[in-house]
Parts: C-alpha cells; structure tokens; sequence
C-alpha cells in the first residue's frame, strides 16, 4: 500500500489528468489501497475541486508555503509508510510508479526516477551543471538527476530529516543530499519526462542561489570539512597563479600574493580541521 502526494499550485489544466493517470496505472499494477493526496498549495484557481472529482484525497493551505512545505504536511498526513511523490503538471509518466515502487521494495532507501528527454534551456544548463557538480563533490558519488521531482521512500525515514530539508523549490535537492551524506540507500533509475502543461513556477536566478545556497548549508552541517577544502583549493590556485606571475614576468608582487595565498589556505584548511571536530562532538 502506497500513498502518492502531489503538490500543487495553480495545476488547474493538469492535476485532473494526473491524479486519474496514477489511479488507473496503479489499479491496472494490482496496487490495492494506495491513495492519491494532493496537497493544494493556496492556489487561487479549481485545482483543489479538480483533484477532488478525480479521486484525490485533498489537502489545503489557506496560502502558497512552497513546494517544500506542500511535500512535508503531505507526507505528516500520509495513510500508508510507503510514499511516491510526484509533481501535478502532468510532466512525469504514472506508468514509472509501480516499477520504482518494486525497486524501492527491494531494500533501498530511496528511488529517484532519473529524467531522461529532459533538455535545459541555454540558460539553466550552465547553472543547473554547477549544483550537480556541487552535490556530486559533496556526496562523493554519482548523481543523475539533482532535483527529480518523482521518488520512492518511507515516510518513517525521512520525517527525521524535516528540520534539514527546505519548504521551496529545492527541497527534493536538500532530500538527496541529506540521503547520501548519511549514509542511506539511493538507486537511480530512468523515466520519460514530458513538457509541462500550464506556466512553471521556477524562477531561474531566485531558485539556483536558493539552492546553492542549501546546498552550501548541507555541507557545513554534514561535512563541513568539504567546504574549507574547496576555499583551501581556491587558494592554492591563486598562489600558483602568483608563482607564474613572479617567475615568468619577474613580478615580485606575484610572489608576495603567492605566499599569500598559501597561507590562507593553511588556515582555511585548519578552519575545516576545528569546523569538523566540532561537528563530531555534537552529534555524538
């Protein structure tokens, strides 16, 4: 038995479609019991009506919370451990629920549907490859998909990472992190992705600093010492750039801001070193 939550905020053109695909996917996948809950985000349109008639349990705000908010009092309110989010704009395939479902039942932690078909505009592209190369150096691994909206875990497990995972847009970013650093079971697998019917509610330049910037607080409070290492790197290029500057131009300057520059390093690095003990002893 599964519960399904779907955020939703102005979703008027999509969440009927959606909420009634799941349903008929998961009935024709013998999935007895499961329940679709739509937590409808404030929105000012028919969404909350519409997911109703289609067969949706309906959850309420009086206002928008965010993305983030919607998925947690989703998830507090859940009839069943085992949960499926997924987004209403109709941009992810119900027919993928069952199979990441059987994945998930089979030991891990969390199944994150990895976009395939997905095409960044020229703007997002850039940005969207230096969060994931964030979260790949903070996790250490492999990530296919950052902020996959469509995913498989229990809701015993993850109600404890509340207070670590945001209320907007990059709660699913902050989700993955906070998995992976922990210690936690991740699988990735394939699914479609469609275009989204009706207006995005992303904004571009707001959203990515948001996200880097959970992504940066995620460091500090897992491993901090990442962090100082990066800063500590930084610095060691810049006094390499000041070596070269001083041998090949005879800048005596360029030797001054090398040395300079090695030892910020040594005490950005020794900050790490005091920024990791301290989190040893507070999560003894």
């Amino acid at each position: 038995m599964i519960t399904v939550v779907l955020p939703a905020h102005d979703e008027e053109r999509s969440v009927a479609e959606t909420v009634g695909e799941i349903r008929g996917v998961l009935e024709g996948a013998g999935m007895d019991g499961f329940e679709v809950l739509v937590v409808d985000d404030g929105s000012t349109d028919a969404t909350a009506e519409l997911a109703h008639r289609a067969g949706a349990r309906v959850l309420r705000h009086p206002a928008n919370a965010g993305y983030g908010r919607s998925l947690k009092d989703g998830l507090l309110a859940a009839a069943h451990d085992t949960v499926v989010i997924c987004d209403a704009d109709g941009t992810y395939s119900a027919e993928s629920i069952p199979e990441l479902v059987a994945e998930f039942e089979k030991g891990f932690d969390m199944v994150v549907g990895a976009r395939s078909g997905y095409r960044d505009s020229i703007f997002k592209a850039p940005l969207r490859k230096l969060l994931r190369w964030l979260v790949e150096y903070t996790a250490g691994c492999k990530v296919p998909d950052v902020n996959s909206g469509l995913r498989v875990f229990s809701r015993a497990t993850v109600v404890p990472y509340f207070k670590t995972l945001c209320d907007t847009f990059s709660f699913t970013t902050s989700l993955t992190l906070a998995y992976l650093m922990t210690g936690r079971f991740v699988a990735y697998r394939p699914v479609p992705y469609r275009a989204r019917k009706g207006e995005t509610k992303v904004r571009l330049l707001r959203d990515s600093l948001r996200t880097l910037q959970y992504i940066v607080q995620a460091i500090v409070y897992y491993n901090p010492l990442k962090i100082f290492i990066l800063f500590s790197g930084a610095c060691v290029a810049f006094a390499g750039l000041g070596f070269m500057a001083s041998a090949l131009l005879g800048l005596r300057v360029g030797f001054l801001l090398g040395v300079g520059g090695l030892l910020v390093a040594l005490v950005v690095f020794s900050l790490g070193l005091l920024a990791d003990l301290l989190r040893q002893i507070l999560t003894k």
